[in-house]
């Protein structure tokens, strides 16, 4: 193993011990190995990470470019990299962190999609109408409403135990990002649909997770990914509806119906608010579809 893979290991070994998620780990491992792959040519070690400057990097960017990739993929790979040279920085590896150095790619902003609030009950109601082979109505009717109507990340509903559901006070302990916890209330609806699927799985019951497989496994964040395309591509045809569409959906209908930016915050277990406003942008986009339909001044000629 050479010197550049060994410390990627290393520094992979230390997001596991903080608790990152398997997910970032897994994009992280992929973006280390491409940046290790390109510094290897045939039958040639890789340079030590000290030689590897603010040209070189420029020069692994422009690969990134010729391979076609987007702004997106290239600023997480850029990101990853950057995590890893800091990580060198503080081990005494490196004296600075030449990553910080590159500047990163402009992405073009993007407003998330968000269904309206009759488009999302029609869709969490319509699960419990429709038939089809494999489908667990007690589980998928309780994944839509605890995603659409405690906005929780994928990651985080499939986290969820036993332990962590109360009844009586209808709070959820949330494990988020940096297995960061928060409370985050849900409602009768989501309680009936977790009551439901709770008593359909004492049929099979696995460890604490709440949402199972048919085998009784924990059900990944794979399979909820691909229950709630399969459900929206059947009941409504939008292939292109996924957990975090029902997350938007979340954070937009509660600030427009005039939810604190801060509340929604603490409810989404975001960092920064900053990361909330752009919930505001989506808001302010849907009022001034509206000024442009019905107002007399809005329209020209």
């Amino acid at each position: 193993m050479s010197e550049l893979a060994r410390q990627i290991e290393q520094y992979l070994a230390e997001l596991g011990r903080r608790n990152a998620s398997p997910h970032t780990l897994r994009n992280y491992r992929s973006d280390l190995e491409q940046l290790l792959e390109y510094f290897s040519p045939p039958e040639t070690e890789p340079p030590p990470v000290g030689e590897i400057d603010v040209l070189a990097l420029r020069e692994w960017l422009g690969s990134l470019y010729d391979r076609e990739l987007d702004a997106i993929s290239i600023r997480r790979k850029l990101a990853a990299v950057r995590s890893f040279f800091r990580f060198l920085v503080r081990d005494g590896v490196l004296q600075v962190n030449t990553a910080k150095m590159v500047r990163t790619p402009k992405a073009p902003k993007r407003l998330p999609k968000v269904p309206t609030p009759e488009e999302t009950n029609a869709l969490v109601d319509g699960i419990d109408k429709i038939e089809f082979e494999g489908a667990w109505p007690e589980r998928d009717r309780a994944i839509f409403e605890v995603l659409y109507g405690c906005g929780l990340r994928v990651s985080e509903l499939v986290g969820l135990d036993l332990q962590d559901i109360d009844f009586s006070e209808r709070w959820m302990r949330v494990r988020g990002k940096g297995r960061k916890e928060r409370l985050v209330p849900f409602g009768s609806k989501a309680a009936d649909a977790l009551q439901r699927c709770i008593a359909q799985r004492q049929a099979c019951p696995a460890g604490n997770a709440i949402f199972l497989t048919r085998k009784g496994g924990r059900l990944s964040d794979r399979s909820a990914r691909r229950i709630v395309k399969l459900y929206a591509t059947l009941l409504s045809g939008d292939v292109s509806m996924h957990p975090h569409t029902l997350r938007h959906a979340y954070a937009t209908h509660l600030l427009a119906d005039g939810a604190d930016l801060r509340a929604i915050q603490e409810l989404l277990g975001h960092a920064s608010l900053s990361t909330t406003q752009k919930y505001t942008q989506v808001s302010l986009t849907d009022l001034m579809a509206v000024y442009d339909k019905a107002h007399p001044k809005a329209k020209k000629g």
